[in-house]
Order: C-alpha cells, then structure tokens, then sequence
C-alpha cells in the first residue's frame, strides 16, 4: 500500500499528526472532508515554538474533534541536541539549506511522533494516520523523505494484529502547493503558527517562515499572520 494514497472506505478513522503548523493544518481539512473520524495528536516535545500547541488546541475546540497533547518532555535529554529544542543554540537564519539550517533537525523525531500515532490508530480502530511530510522538506530532513515515510508505512502494517497505513499527501508536494490546496478548500491560515521562534509575532527571519512567506507569494496571497518585520523586504 502507497503511503500516498488513501486506503478508501475502510479508513473510517484516522490519526492525525497535528502540529498547528499550517502543513499539518491542511493535512487536518483534507481528513475532515474525507468525510473520516478525525483524531488529532498533538506532541509536546520541548520544542522552543510551543505556541503551535496553543493553535492546535484552539483550532481542534472550533472543529470540535478530539484533541490529544502528549507530553514527552522526559525524552528532552535524547533530542536536545537542535536549536528547536535548545534555546542555548541559536537559532538559524536564511532559506532551508543543509549548510545552515541543520541545527534544527531534531534527531529522530518523526519515527518517535509516528510510532505513538500509530499506538493510538491500534488502540482506537483507526486504519490510518495521516502525517504532514512534504517535498520541501527532503533537502533537509531525512525523516520527511519518501524513503522513510515509505519504511515507516510497510512498519506501521506488520507491527500489530491490525496493520494501520500511513498517509502523507503532500509528501512530493511542495509547501506552495499545500496551501494552494488549502486556500481551494477556503482554510484561514491565520490559524496556524509556523515560525520556529514562540514570540508574541512571527520572526520572518527563521527557514519556517521564509519557506511560508515564500508559498504565499508563490500563490500571489498575504499571509494574514503579523510578523516583526517588514515582510517585504524578507526575500527569497
């Protein structure tokens, strides 16, 4: 089974891996309008821009769908070792590029977030957890790559009595394309926090919000989030 594709009607429910950044904001819709029993998981990792966890938790309130926050601080001591996690590394700058956004890569991450989903998709019925990965991702972190997501799938369906399929949309999609996807679906992403800095406004300096800044204008839009600078003069 293609971790790119739905598993059709027998996917009546599904997990989904809901940071409150606007990729997995999107991926959220997508599921709802599925028509499926959306469950969101949300992870409280340490991460420096927990203010995505106070979007994600006002959003689930107004869709009124579950909503579940895991706290696992307890592992800050094996994953601390990224400027998202650790607030004695400062925080890079510029366009994602290997070179000089590697200190945000969080060792591990997303096979420890995807395989507490999948126990939750095992324990509730779910068929499936739908996870935000994308094409825009691939230059920089090795988690967000087909291969991995491909891997973690064929794991997810031989790792219990029930095989739960992993579902990344986007995962050859770049963040241009999400949100062309998601203003077609009308979503209001002023719902949504992507800056990698948990200040009252959003820097426009970080790789996240460059990368979105960047999306907006790739679809001729203004991103409605206030940021510190002139956005303008944030170039690609």
């Amino acid at each position: 089974m293609s971790p790119t594709t739905s598993t059709g009607a027998a996917a009546s429910a599904t997990v989904v891996i809901y940071s409150g950044g606007m990729d997995s904001f999107t991926v959220l819709h997508r599921a709802i309008q599925e028509g499926l029993d959306v469950h969101a998981l949300s992870f409280d990792y340490g991460q420096r821009h927990r203010r995505e966890l106070e979007v994600a938790r006002h959003v689930c309130a107004s869709l009124d769908i579950p909503h579940q926050v895991v706290d696992i601080r307890a592992i800050h001591g094996l994953i601390d070792n990224s400027a998202l996690t650790n607030s004695d590394i400062e925080m890079p700058t510029g366009d994602y590029d290997v070179n000089n956004l590697s200190a945000t890569v969080v060792p591990n991450r997303n096979m420890i977030l995807l395989s507490l989903a999948i126990a939750k998709a095992v324990n509730i019925g779910a068929a499936r957890v739908d996870y935000g990965a994308h094409g825009g991702d691939h230059i920089l972190y090795p988690d967000c790559r087909p291969e991995f997501v491909e891997a973690m799938n064929h794991v997810a369906g031989i790792a219990n009595f029930e095989p739960v399929a992993l579902h990344a949309p986007y995962l050859r999609a770049s963040k241009a394309d999400i949100l062309r996807d998601g203003l077609a679906m009308g979503l209001d992403y002023s719902q949504t926090w992507t800056c990698y800095e948990g200040r009252e406004l959003a820097c426009g300096q970080c790789g996240s919000c460059r990368e979105r800044l960047a999306a907006f204008a790739a679809n001729n839009t203004t991103d409605p989030l206030d940021y510190a600078v002139d956005t303008a003069q944030v170039s690609r």
